[in-house]
């Protein structure tokens, strides 16, 4: 068979592409077929990546808008979508290059590795799941104060593997997601507003009423404490010197630093008030007794009830 034969035979397999480089002087068939599918392979490559590039992440960035998600949340998942249209690409170009019998080897190879992979890393996949929940789910957000366990901060960074927190004694915590998925976490200030609670204790001679008032009424006169829903004063303890009276109330907007502000002025504007009007807040008094005997017998001491 002559030449010109076997590159008709052989056109079709090679296609235009390796076909035109086949007549190229100095070419082989071998060479034509491997530059045919490698050129083949970067345009479908390039055209799948351009079109994810300027389409699909547009796409994906308005959902998120309309998800009200904030820019820092956007940025791993914008990241991932940017590894998808990536892989997406490759395998289309494998499959346009006509590159069957490599790609279905590699991705024999890469399930074993991803199979391997994820079994040592199984605590760093958890916490990626978790990380995820966060973002869907939205138990807080940045600058949110959240408590679990034993620890409690206001949330810094949300990454899909660790959420930073700082604590009220301005230390970092970098706390691994599936940690705050995985119990109860309290975020006090998701709600628009909080109810606080403290105990004020008064003799058991002084008037209940009147304490009651003043607590009510102090509460009334701060600027921070809410009218709507009003304060509130319940009788709750009787303990071994003092009468406990527990008020209620609640604050706008919280934050830490709000609750702890608030909290005080409000008991240190009670205290006050007790203290003018003749109140008394008691404190424990221990009675001790029996005496205490010397060497010599000697007895030193007497309580006196």
């Amino acid at each position: 068979m002559t030449a010109g034969g076997v590159s008709a035979v052989l056109a079709p397999a090679l296609g235009p592409i390796g076909a035109r480089l086949e007549n190229i002087e100095g070419v082989s068939t071998e060479v034509a077929e491997s530059a045919a599918g490698l050129i083949r392979f970067v345009a479908a490559f390039l055209a799948i990546y351009f079109i994810g590039r300027f389409v699909v992440l547009p796409l994906v960035t308005r959902a998120m808008d309309r998800r009200s998600l904030d820019a820092h949340a956007q940025k791993p998942l914008l990241l991932i979508t940017q590894f998808g249209v990536v892989f997406v690409a490759i395998a289309v170009a494998f499959g346009f290059a006509d590159y069957g019998n490599f790609l279905v080897s590699m991705a024999g190879i890469a399930a074993a590795g991803a199979l391997a992979l994820g079994l040592a890393t199984q605590n760093v996949i958890s916490n990626f799941v978790a990380g995820i929940f966060i973002y869907t789910d939205k138990p807080f957000k940045i600058g949110d104060w959240i408590e679990w366990g034993d620890h409690a901060g206001t949330v810094e960074d949300i990454s899909l593997r660790v959420t930073r927190v700082r604590t009220f004694d301005n230390e970092l915590l970098t706390v691994p997601n599936s940690e705050l998925t995985n119990g109860v976490l309290k975020n006090p200030v998701d709600g628009n507003k909080l109810r606080l609670k403290f105990v004020f204790g008064i003799g058991y001679g002084d008037d209940i009423e009147q304490a009651t008032q003043i607590i009510v009424e102090e509460a009334q006169d701060h600027p921070d404490i809410l009218d709507e829903p009003g304060p509130s004063v319940r009788l709750t303890e009787l303990g071994d010197s003092d009468v406990g009276l527990q008020s209620r109330f609640w604050i706008g907007d919280p934050g830490r630093a709000d609750f702890v502000r608030i909290r005080g002025e409000y008991v240190t504007s009670v205290k006050q008030r007790f203290d003018a009007e003749g109140i008394d807040i008691p404190y424990p008094v221990r009675t001790l007794e029996g005496g205490l005997e010397l060497g010599s017998g000697q007895r030193v001491a007497e309580p006196a009830e």
